[in-house]
């Protein structure tokens, strides 16, 4: 004997499914798409370092402690519940150099970071004051003679920051730029020739300045420590910096976290230039 399936039965059989009751919102897969971005970011920013273990260790106990939970074994339970109690906690302490990037990078990415804007809002007072353009002649000349003597050198030249930080970690100079003094800073026996000279507005602000280190892992291990914290710095924020090899004179510029190695002294300039032009565009 057939049975007669009513179209309101098959209604009510497909209502009666789980999770037949929960509506789909284009708002729900904007947030989806977000937090999937999110947390892609956070992969790469941990990808090769020795955070991305720790990552994996913590998502591992998250996972044992709902099997433990699940299997109603009371007492791993409750110690495993415990660490995952301070869990944000634990994370803000053990991440804290990639949490620092992040927000670094967040910052410095950010609309109200723009050069303009923030120029606007604070020196509002000072703007038909003019201001010294960078003497980038300065600087390839002092590269170039760098370059040919094998003198070691670290620049850097902030753009839409003074990166006072970092200058706070060596001595203040606070003169006007030029190929000579930025030489004499770097001759070898200077006690000022180790860190980083860091460049604002065409002053040299400071020198002997010390600047993160990367560990990015993509990076040569030809290369030394002077290179590792020219990209370390350009990774979170906009600034440039330029590298003189003291080994074989060879010149290389960081920007954005990305290091161009053996450009000539003319290549300098142009890579100078573009990189100003990026960064201090508009927001």
């Amino acid at each position: 004997m057939l049975t007669i399936i009513k179209s309101s039965n098959i209604v009510d059989m497909i209502n009666s499914l789980p999770f037949a009751f929960i509506s789909l919102r284009w708002l729900d897969v904007l947030d989806i798409f977000l937090v999937a971005v999110l947390i892609y970011q956070l992969y790469k920013l941990v990808k090769g370092t020795v955070a991305i273990r720790i990552f994996l260790g913590i998502l591992a106990i998250y996972l044992l402690w709902k099997l433990v939970s699940a299997l109603s074994m009371e007492l791993l339970s409750e110690i495993l519940g415990q660490f995952i109690g301070v869990g944000v906690l634990a994370l803000i302490i053990v991440f804290q150099q990639e949490i620092r990037r992040f927000l670094l990078i967040v910052g410095s990415q950010s609309p109200f970071a723009g050069a303009g804007l923030v120029n606007k809002i604070v020196n509002w007072s000072k703007a038909n004051t003019e201001e010294e353009e960078l003497d980038i002649n300065a600087i390839i000349r002092a590269c170039y003679n760098m370059s040919r003597s094998k003198t070691g050198a670290l620049i850097v030249i902030a753009t839409d920051t003074e990166l006072k930080f970092h200058t706070s970690t060596g001595d203040q100079i606070d003169a006007k730029l030029s190929a000579a003094l930025l030489e004499s800073i770097f001759f070898k026996n200077s006690p000022l020739h180790d860190g980083g000279a860091i460049i604002h507005k065409n002053k040299i602000v400071a020198a002997r300045c010390i600047l993160p280190i990367s560990d990015n892992p993509k990076i040569p291990s030809s290369l030394g420590l002077r290179h590792r914290a020219a990209v370390g710095l350009t990774e979170s924020t906009t600034a440039i910096a330029i590298v003189i090899s003291e080994e074989n004179g060879t010149i290389s510029l960081a920007s954005g976290g990305k290091l161009k190695n053996g450009i000539s002294s003319e290549e300098l300039g142009e890579e100078i230039k573009a990189a100003m032009k990026k960064d201090q565009a508009p927001s």
